[in-house]
């Protein structure tokens, strides 16, 4: 099977104008196909700025469950056609529209994961948002998280789903680019392995300070007691995909919102806020405790919210970038919707208003589902992975307009794409990177992994910016 033949299967559009008379039109016009895979290998290096935009804590059902042409809730005469067990009630509860800005969601950790996933009959959601409501409230009957209206109800708004009314530009950005059905968390848990694997395809804790062949796979934990760490200077010893740049002359910068972050255990619901800034190794900032960025003093490439407004505005982006909110405007339960996708849109505003623009993709993703309902099943790569499926966009002039991607994914696609865009296809490879560690696997290469290069088409006229307003009507 073709690369290209894989892209025209993999990625449906919505508009009105038949595939067929596209590949006839196409073909008239002297291509040689839909999108050709050598225009599409050629044309990534037109990308010269990936933007990697990480929030939190959302699964795919709970923001695009009901979006036209995706692999949503299923439905039955235009009502949800599944429900999940309530194990206090004996009853079973449906996936209902929760207009409500502030949600509750439900434990995340990776025992959450197994049981909410439930052997795949994906029915676990309600009893883990109950068993995680219920042991932090005992414990802390005053907490605002235990006495704040979240607009539950009486039901666990884990089965909650949001559309256009309460997220339009998220739906907008799906409107006008690509959406992504078939996003997995590359870990089932929770935020720290997530983003450590968003950087370096792995989720490790290592035995050996400083020694990356001590290192093995672990998505529970810390990697020092207490459960509230203070890190060592280097407890990430394997290596992530920021050596690799550095080594060949790749920009980078991390962006990080400072202020605080609200995870605080691997299966924790709630928890007090805790610190967050650019210096300091955190859940959603773990590259200061890198080895190999320490060694190769990159650390100052971790920089505050504030120089990625900057640069987008000079056009000074780096080759790659990531941005991480704080609590606030991360979406993590109890946090706004509303204020995390007003963050997000002035993140997309100021790159499309910038002169990077034309030369930019921005991958917009959820780092897990916090909790939330979702009902596809996940594949199984290895002993980590993969997560719960999670919302995920594909921004940029080249991203081909109106299209659902069905590709199977994971946030080891970024790094596949980054590679492939800017090392020569390198993976983060023990083997052949230059940098041996103890990974059981290469992620990048394993064949249920697609390809994010089919949701561009190079051939196309690069499409207009998008400018929002964060808070529309």
């Amino acid at each position: 099977m073709t690369f290209g033949t894989v892209v025209v299967r993999s990625v449906t559009s919505r508009t009105r104008f038949p595939v067929a008379l596209m590949c006839l039109a196409l073909v008239a016009a002297g291509c040689t196909g839909l999108v050709a895979s050598e225009t599409r290998e050629q044309g990534i290096h037109k990308i010269q700025h990936v933007i990697v935009i990480m929030q939190e804590n959302r699964s795919f059902d709970s923001y695009f469950g009901t979006y036209p042409g995706a692999d949503g809730i299923p439905m039955r005469h235009g009502r949800p056609d599944v429900c999940v067990p309530d194990p206090r009630l004996r009853v079973c509860v449906k996936p209902f529209h929760d207009p409500s800005l502030i949600n509750e969601g439900g434990p995340h950790g990776e025992l959450d994961a197994a049981r909410d996933i439930d052997g795949g009959t994906m029915d676990g959601f309600v009893a883990s948002a109950l068993e995680g409501h219920h042991q932090y409230c005992a414990a802390n009957p005053f907490s605002p998280d235990c006495t704040a209206d979240t607009g539950r109800r009486g039901q666990p708004d884990a089965m909650g789903w949001h559309d256009e009314r309460e997220i339009p530009n998220y739906w907008a950005y799906a409107d006008h680019f690509v959406l992504q059905d078939h996003m997995f968390e590359s870990v089932r848990s929770w935020s720290l392995p997530s983003h450590l694997s968003m950087v370096s395809a792995w989720s490790a804790t290592c035995s050996t300070p400083d020694d990356p062949m001590s290192c093995t796979t672990d998505l529970a934990k810390y990697p020092t007691d207490p459960v509230e760490p203070t890190f060592g200077s280097t407890p990430f010893a394997w290596t992530d995909i920021t050596y690799l740049l550095h080594r060949v002359g790749v920009s980078w910068k991390y962006y990080v919102a400072e202020g605080t972050q609200p995870d605080c255990a691997d299966d924790a619901m709630f928890c007090a806020p805790q610190p967050q800034a650019v210096g300091t190794p955190e859940i959603w900032n773990p590259l200061p405790g890198f080895e190999d960025v320490n060694q190769d003093g990159q650390v100052g490439n971790v920089q505050t919210v504030s120089n990625y407004y900057r640069d987008a505005a000079r056009g000074t982006l780096p080759n790659v970038s990531w941005i991480v909110p704080n609590a606030d405007d991360s979406e993590h339960p109890p946090a706004s919707i509303a204020t995390g996708q007003a963050w997000v849109t002035g993140l997309v505003n100021a790159a499309m208003s910038g002169p990077d623009w034309g030369s930019t993709a921005i991958f917009l993703a959820w780092d897990d589902w916090g909790g939330f309902y979702d009902h596809v099943v996940p594949p199984t790569i290895d002993d980590a992975g993969y997560g719960l499926r999670v919302p995920a966009l594909v921004i940029s002039p080249y991203a081909r307009p109106g299209s659902i991607d069905h590709q199977t994914l994971s946030f080891d696609a970024y790094l596949k794409f980054i590679e492939d865009d800017f090392l020569g296809g390198q993976r983060l490879d023990p083997a052949t990177d230059g940098r041996p560690d103890s990974r059981p696997d290469v992620r990048e290469n394993d064949p249920a992994l697609g390809n994010v290069l089919a949701d561009f088409d190079f051939s196309q006229p690069p499409s207009p910016p998008l400018i929002l307003p964060p808070y529309p009507t």
